[in-house]
Formats: C-alpha cells, structure tokens, sequence
C-alpha cells in the first residue's frame, strides 16, 4: 500500500489461496499490486524467496466489479470461502478475513453464513 495506492476493500486467506477486492488509484497497476502483495505476504510469514515460486500460481484471477450487485455477490463469495471449504461452519469462526470488520459496520448479520443453517446457503448462487 506505501507503494502501490489502493485500498483494500475484503479479503480471505486460506491454507490454498486468497480472494481479495481491491481499489488501485491507478488501474495500470493492478498486476503491480498483486506482485507486491504476494511478496510481502510471503517475506511477512518468513518464507524464503525460493518458497514464494511454489507459493503462489504465477496468474490470478482479476474481475472489474460492474455494480453495487456485483460488489455484493463477489464479498458474500469471499466471506463464504471458509464455510464452502469446511474450514469453519460459520463465516465468524475464521479470523483471516475481513467478515467481522463487515459485521462491526453493519453490513452483515454476526451469524449470515452459518453452516447449520443450510437453506440460506443454497440460496447463494456463486458459481
């Protein structure tokens, strides 16, 4: 973030991989930011240069988001990693994500995602 500006907007880490939305100041250097962001990810958990070549994919995945719908599908996705991953069997329950700061600023209920409660997920149509 010193320097690339963007914002982070959320964010999951997973024992496999990572889903984040990002806001860049300047759309040219998104692929920067990604780079960077691997790399410190990677220097800040202590791992030698030679593991980040078999920690990260060389590509990523990017998607403009298009609308305030958009937006909305892409974080319940991202919240709902953990739980579609049988890591954890409520969104709450995994602390690398930002789903609590969202639940601090109201935008979702403590308890949305639950695992136990299985008709509301299989309302949610990520794929």
């Amino acid at each position: 973030m010193r320097i690339y500006r963007y914002r982070l907007v959320a964010y999951v880490v997973l024992p496999t991989h990572i889903h984040c939305i990002i806001k860049p100041k300047n759309v040219d250097d998104y692929s920067k930011i990604v780079k960077s962001f691997k790399y410190s990810f990677t220097k800040n958990v202590g791992l030698v240069k030679p593991t980040y070549n078999k920690l990260w994919q060389d590509r990523f995945w990017e998607h403009t988001i298009r609308n305030e719908t958009d937006l909305n599908r892409h974080l319940d996705y991202i919240h709902y990693n953990p739980v579609k991953h049988n890591l954890v069997k409520a969104s709450k329950d995994w602390s690398y994500s930002s789903f609590c700061d969202f639940v601090k600023n109201g935008m979702y209920d403590e308890d949305w995602c639950n695992w136990d409660d299985k008709y509301k997920i299989m309302e949610l149509n990520f794929e």
